[in-house]
């Protein structure tokens, strides 16, 4: 996560309005996708994602009269960030979630920045985690050992593999975040679109020769609309929005979201799809949001502001 400085813009009314509306998108990514995964492979949902997010994006790139003549040495670098934040989390999420709540599933995503802080001490340069968010790391682990429970010792059964999946997925979502800092100098919508398309590349020839598209049964409209609310509205949409509140408030507002997005996830998992969690889901829950905080700092750093004064 990036660091806090005093330039960071302050957030108004209409960024926190914002924020709020990427945490209920990005949360319905995990409603969508148990729907999706219901009756498609996880691997034809990770393609029809990217691919319907794509299109959708290119169309906007266009009309602000942006392209992807960027050169191949950048399109190299789209197809690693494709692979790193797309590519294996998608499927990663998509399969654990045929034996997870998706409520669960989110939690699980919310300790992306617990890695991100790992990663960025042990690859970054200059990065070295401070003693607060070494702290913050140890709460989330913690949190992660509350959350896997009594399957993290009753062998690898199934769910004990859906949720080492679900933390897989975090992990390359760190090491994306990593990667992601050698496209500062393009636009974020290129950025977006290109490792999109990349994405979709990648993924044709796994698709055709694990889930082909014909051997596939028609599925139902609601699996059809989650595929497209998923794409477009989770996917495509999502960035878009979150680029606005990158440009309007900076990166270390943007990431507020994390807090809220495994909220908005359990709520459309437990009110539209009747899934149910357990009181230590709860409990882990809490403790990966106090390592988030502490992750974070900003609580800390005004506390001891106002103290100070």
């Amino acid at each position: 996560m990036a660091s806090i400085s005093s330039t960071t813009p302050a957030m108004g009314l209409r960024e926190w309005l914002l924020l709020l509306l990427l945490s209920v998108l990005w949360g319905g990514s995990f409603f969508f996708g148990k729907i999706a995964v219901g009756e498609w492979p996880p691997l034809m949902v990770v393609q029809a994602r990217c691919a319907l997010a794509a299109g959708a994006l290119y169309l906007v790139l266009r009309a602000r009269g942006l392209d992807l003549a960027v050169g191949g040495a950048m399109w190299r670098s789209f197809f690693g960030m494709g692979l790193l934040n797309n590519l294996i989390p998608f499927c990663l999420i998509f399969w654990s979630q045929t034996q997870l709540p998706s409520g669960l599933s989110a939690i699980l995503n919310a300790t992306t920045p617990v890695f991100g802080v790992v990663v960025a001490h042990v690859f970054g340069r200059n990065e070295r985690a401070t003693p607060l968010k070494i702290g913050g790391v140890l709460a989330g682990l913690c949190g992660v050992a509350i959350l896997m429970g009594p399957d993290a010792v009753s062998g690898f059964g199934d769910s004990l593999l859906a949720q080492l999946a679900g933390l897989g997925a975090a992990l390359s979502y760190g090491f994306s975040g990593l990667y992601g800092r050698r496209f500062r100098e393009l636009p974020p919508l290129v950025t977006a679109t290109g490792q999109l398309s990349a994405t979709s590349l990648m993924m044709l020839p796994i698709v055709l020769a694990f889930a082909p598209p014909w051997a596939l049964p028609v599925p139902s409209w609601q699996a059809a609309g989650a595929l497209v609310g998923l794409a477009l509205i989770s996917t495509a949409l999502a960035y878009v929005i979150f680029f606005e509140i990158m440009r309007r408030a900076g990166a270390t507002n943007v990431m507020l979201v994390t807090f809220l997005i495994p909220v908005s996830a359990i709520l459309l998992g437990v009110g539209l799809l009747g899934e149910s969690l357990l009181p230590r889901h709860f409990a882990g829950m809490a403790a990966i949001f106090a390592g988030l905080a502490l992750i974070d700092g900003r609580l800390f750093r005004r506390r001891q502001a106002a103290s100070a004064t």
